[in-house]
Order: structure tokens, then sequence, then C-alpha cells
């Protein structure tokens, strides 16, 4: 009876990891270029690991009022990613997470706007955040796409992720003196992969 129980425990053992859940393969990050008015080329620290990418910029600010300039309203930085995941598998950006502070009169607006799309394709995922004046804070905002939702590469024609961040203030009824201003300071990626 021993005999039988042990062979069954040893039986059992040997097909457990094939029953047990598949794990997700490894995905490679590199992101290829970081680009825009917010961040002109070379001017941000870029971290990558496995599917996860961290990036820090040093020049990311929109501002208005106090003698700014009319193009420093608005400022953007683009993000491209190349992904490389085994045969048979597809990716999409799973997050991402913008980290900032904003200081704004009485008056005055600004907006933290991310798009998301995959090179090559016209669908573009978009999630805006605004912030009212007064307002003077640090902020975190977040673009979360359900799995649904992903903007999934196609099977066998991998596409590079671009993730497109812009700051704008707008001065509105604050006084033109005063100056406004949104600065990202960082922001952080995850990527998600799945069979096709």
């Amino acid at each position: 009876m021993l005999n039988t129980a042990a062979a069954a425990l040893v039986a059992l053992s040997v097909l457990a990891p094939a029953d047990a859940a598949e794990e997700e393969p490894t995905a490679t990050l590199e992101v290829v270029t970081v680009n825009g008015s917010g961040c002109p080329a070379g001017d941000a620290d870029v971290q990558t690991s496995d599917r996860t990418f961290t990036i820090g910029y040093h020049t990311f600010l929109a501002r208005a009022g106090g003698g700014s300039a009319p193009t420093d309203m608005r400022k953007n930085c683009q993000i491209n990613i190349r992904v490389s995941v085994p045969e048979g598998y597809t990716y999409g950006l799973a997050r991402a997470t913008y980290q900032g502070y904003t200081h704004l009169q009485e008056g005055a607006t600004a907006l933290n706007r991310v798009s998301t799309y995959l090179q090559g394709t016209s669908p573009t995922a978009a999630v805006n955040h605004p912030f009212t004046g007064p307002f003077s804070d640090d902020w975190q905002t977040y673009y979360r796409p359900s799995a649904a939702e992903t903007q999934w590469s196609p099977c066998g024609s991998p596409r590079n992720i671009n993730v497109n961040a812009e700051v704008r203030v707008t001065l509105g009824s604050a006084d033109q003196e005063r100056l406004n201003f949104a600065i990202v300071e960082s922001s952080r990626g995850l990527v998600r992969v799945r069979r096709c």
C-alpha cells in the first residue's frame, strides 16, 4: 500500500509543472527614442528591466505667465519602445504612470495627456488629467487599460509602442505677471505579454 502511494506521489510530482499555470515569457524592452519639445534628444535618463521601463526627465516643463513665451505653454515627450517576445506571443502596454509637480494661480488650468499607439497603426488611446488653480502640489497620473482595451501588437508582425505625453498650461483669468507651471519629473511603464 505504501509503495502504491509513493508511486502515485512521484507520478503527481512529475505532472505538477505541466498542470501548473504557465509562466509568461520574459519580454525584452529597448527604449529606442525619447524625444520632443519637453525632452530634447539625450536629455532623459532611461532604465529598462524585463517588461518595465523608467524615464527621468530634466526639462519637461510647460509654463504660462511671468514672462513666459507663447511656445512655453505646451511641451510634449514621445517614447518609442521596441519589444521582443518569443514566437507565438504578442504584447501591449499594460500601464504608464507619470509623476510631476504643478503650480497654478487661481484662474489658470493645466493638463497632462497621455496618448498611446502602435507604430504603423491609427487607433490611439488617450487619457486626460486636468488641474485647476489654485493648485500647488505633487501629482501622479495613470494610464491603465484593461486587457480588452490594451492595444496588442499583431501576432507575427511586431510593432513598436509609442507613448506620447504632454503638459499644457493655460493662463485663463490668472494674473499674467505671475508664473504658472507644470513639470513632468518621471514616468514608468509595464508591458503585458500573452499568447497569440
